[in-house]
């Protein structure tokens, strides 16, 4: 599914604009067969406004310190009991050229789980999904269920009948340094 990113800024003059309307695909990959990523903005620095209208995300799927990533995030039926046949050589080698940084963060004894120096900011949108932590502690989310990871280690699971979509904003951190903001 394609999803439309509209972009607003400003003109010379200082007046509000729309600076660009496009429609994006999704990232898909053999690895992953129904899974879909839509990358739809981010930067690696604080932004300046007024922004441009090239916001796409950098080439790094998660951002840096200072960066951010906005996206959306498919999660087809089953994922638990669906195991994809193909060349794990050639599928992470798509990994790595589709989604920079994925490949890095994912644990191989412990399929989808995975830990960054983020916060994320996920939002259920529709159908159901089960995020899981350590020691298999789980929690079911349904649409409109919200999610605030503090660099977590975790892992998405599907176990429904139809697709979960979840909006992202992931936030760069500097992990070891403790927040009083909690």
């Amino acid at each position: 599914m394609e999803m439309r990113c509209v972009v607003t800024g400003h003109n010379e003059a200082g007046k509000s604009v729309f600076l660009s309307d496009r429609a994006l695909p999704p990232v898909t990959l053999s690895l992953l067969p129904g899974f879909e990523f839509h990358r739809m903005w981010g930067c690696d620095e604080v932004p300046a406004l007024p922004v441009r209208a090239e916001g796409l995300p950098p080439r790094e799927y998660f951002p840096s310190r200072q960066g951010f990533r906005f996206g959306f995030f498919t999660i087809p039926p089953h994922t638990e009991r669906s195991v994809a046949a193909v060349d794990i050589g050639a599928a992470f080698a798509e990994l790595r050229e589709k989604l920079p940084g994925m490949a890095e963060v994912l644990e191989f004894d412990h399929p989808g789980m995975h830990t960054t120096d983020t916060v994320d900011y996920d939002v259920v949108l529709s159908g159901e999904a089960w995020l899981e932590l350590d020691d298999g502690a789980e929690v079911h989310l349904r649409a409109g269920d919200c999610v605030v990871q503090n660099g977590t280690r975790h892992a998405w699971h599907n176990r429904s009948g139809e697709n979960c979509v979840i909006a992202v904003c992931l936030v760069g951190a500097r992990r070891g340094e403790r927040s009083d903001a909690a």
